[in-house]
């Protein structure tokens, strides 16, 4: 119900406006974002994936309210991970297959380099 009133809050908003004073984006009392454009990929990009970015949250591509950055929502997992798991170094790893002959299966040998 809260987003429907926002959306509605929007809507009238920009309504309200004279009709070549209508941009359909803005903020619905001063606050929560709104945008009825049509979206573009790079907005898209830019709202749900930018490494450029350090905010968490962004302005919504279409609609009302907020899109969450994956990329840096990604970053913060990865470093509460980190530091509640503790680091640990890479450990590289070789697969060989070996295949005898008649042997239909082939052996995995893996070890630790």
């Amino acid at each position: 119900m809260v987003t429907l009133g926002l959306v509605v809050a929007a809507v009238a908003t920009e309504l309200a406006k004279p009709a070549p004073e209508r941009t359909w984006h803005g903020r619905v009392f001063g606050a929560v974002p709104y945008d009825f454009r049509p979206p573009t990929w790079r907005k898209i990009r830019e709202a749900y994936w930018n490494p450029e970015s350090d905010h968490l949250f962004s302005d919504r591509v279409f609609g009302v309210g907020w899109a969450i950055n994956l990329y840096r929502a990604k970053t913060l997992m990865e470093g509460a991970f980190s530091s509640l798991m503790g680091k640990k170094e890479a450990v590289s790893i070789r697969m060989t297959v070996h295949a005898e002959r008649g042997n239909k299966k082939p052996d995995v040998v893996i070890t630790r380099e």
